[in-house]
């Protein structure tokens, strides 16, 4: 968007934009949403910022009055393949906080000068500064969400000390951190917080997203759920809910989401139990790349209702979501074991599998495991896998190489760099490697035609001659085309 676009954005209040880009006004000093229900600005006294840390560099404040922090992120970073892109990836998943910039720069394949070169002239800031800026808006959501105490608000943000945790919070939103916390009323339960020892951090809060919200990204995960990993039910009111364990950098955590349509507001709501205070930002930012919730999905939704063979569908189910991962490791393995086989019949295999994993201590009934580990499953994948020899020894050399890190990736690939380390693996093709760019990397231009499932769903689609056969006039959108057609064809299989 060029500066006329985004300053007429501004002027209608478009809040399709909020986290996409942010408005920082000379004469005031603060920045604010596209949406800021303030006066529009003149145009002269406008400076547009790519991210909140390229405002706060430029000495911006965040806006009192809009909140500027409360709103999705943008669909960008997984649009952009670039470095900046897969920079911001990680840098949401926490990797600064656990590794350094040095870290970072390593992960990228660059220097820590030149990446801090890179994302200084691509988005404003260096990657200190984005880190930071990421650690105020984790920090913002657990103050106004929950009853944690604000030390442990100040490490489960990723600050190293309670100092440096109330100079950011006064530096970016000209307030001390209980005043933050007095911007928003609480609503619903919220489970107070100060841990000791091995004792589970426990949060509940509201995920923001940009509507329209399709909840059939609930349906995909629980044809999908493993038991005693994961758990799916829908209430008789209506609410959806998805639970599981998974494993974070420093600890294991379970987790709870929520979606009533029928509530004011239409709340996502996030419960989660932490064992370590440091993993906050990585669950959050992983539990918002499972539910895609930094997605753009008016702007998907007309891309794709110009498409004859989607306008209908569409319209029927505004909304949908590209479902994410939480492991990237254990997204692989079950990519490898799906396909060419049922959902159900995947199922079961990793359901024999899980038994491999660990008991979690004080567990909820019906999550009693952590997903197996690349170690555990190279150990005992012989044993309980069952099917194909040569699929089996190719599930476990895939289990081998990432447990001695001989084969690593995730979010900070592309697709191009994903294909060169996936492709040589025997058992993984071109569908394993386009699946998990889809759910690792949440690449939104991926079309799987090979897949039997995108076959069905064309044949429920109504024809349209002279158009491409991959969906390239959908294009970057073609991932969200696949879920349509995926839903198609499962729609299709329940009626008959």
């Amino acid at each position: 968007m060029d500066f006329w676009q985004r300053y007429r954005a501004i002027d209608a209040r478009d809040t399709r934009f909020d986290g996409q880009f942010f408005t920082a006004v000379s004469s005031t000093g603060i920045y604010c949403r596209p949406s800021c229900p303030a006066r529009t600005p003149k145009a002269a006294n406008v400076t547009f910022y790519e991210t909140s840390a390229a405002a706060h560099e430029a000495g911006y404040r965040a806006c009192k009055r809009c909140l500027p922090e409360a709103v999705p992120g943008t669909p960008a970073w997984n649009i952009r393949s670039d470095v900046a892109g897969r920079a911001m990836r990680l840098i949401n998943d926490g990797v600064i906080n656990r590794e350094g910039v040095d870290g970072l720069a390593s992960r990228l394949g660059y220097s820590a000068r030149q990446l801090n070169r890179i994302l200084s002239n691509e988005l404003g800031a260096g990657p200190l500064s984005l880190a930071r800026a990421s650690r105020a808006q984790t920090a913002r959501t657990l103050l106004v969400s929950t009853d944690m105490l604000l030390a442990d608000v100040a490490f489960a943000s990723g600050f190293n000390s309670v100092r440096q945790f109330n100079d950011t919070i006064g530096e970016v939103f000209a307030m001390t951190p209980t005043a933050v916390r007095a911007t928003a009323a609480k609503s619903g339960p919220h489970r107070g917080t100060g841990v000791s020892g091995a004792a589970p951090a426990a949060l509940t809060l509201n995920l923001p997203y940009r509507e329209p919200f399709d909840p059939g990204i609930f349906d995909f995960l629980a044809v999908r759920a493993v038991p005693g990993i994961e758990a799916a039910s829908t209430s008789a009111d209506g609410t959806r809910t998805y639970a599981r364990t998974l494993r974070l950098p420093r600890g294991s955590a379970s987790l709870s989401v929520s979606y009533n349509p029928s509530a004011p507001g239409r709340p996502l709501q996030l419960t989660a139990a932490v064992r370590d205070l440091h993993d906050p930002p990585a669950l959050l930012s992983r539990v918002r790349r499972l539910f895609d919730l930094d997605a753009d999905p008016q702007a998907i939704d007309n891309a794709l209702a110009r498409d004859p063979r989607l306008s209908a569908s569409v319209a029927a189910i505004p909304g949908v979501r590209v479902p994410g991962a939480v492991d990237p490791h254990e997204l692989l393995i079950r990519a490898m074991i799906g396909q060419q086989i049922t959902v159900a019949a995947a199922r079961t295999a990793l359901t024999q599998l899980s038994v491999a994993g660990s008991a979690v201590d004080g567990a909820s009934p019906g999550l009693e495991r952590l997903f197996p580990t690349t170690a555990e499953l190279a150990e005992h994948g012989r044993e309980l896998l069952r099917g194909p020899q040569r699929r089996i020894d190719s599930i476990v050399a895939a289990a081998e190489a990432m447990a001695s890190r001989a084969l690593d990736f995730g979010y900070g690939d592309d697709l191009d760099s994903l294909a060169r380390k996936l492709l040589p693996m025997p058992g993984v093709g071109s569908w394993t490697v386009g699946y998990v760019a889809m759910r690792v990397l949440g690449a939104p231009d991926v079309f799987l035609a090979n897949d039997a499932a995108v076959r069905n769903g064309l044949k429920v689609l109504p024809a349209a001659a002279g158009l491409s056969t991959d969906f390239r006039e959908v294009s970057p959108w073609r991932s969200y085309a696949t879920m349509h057609l995926w839903r198609a064809a499962a729609a299709k299989t329940r009626r008959t």
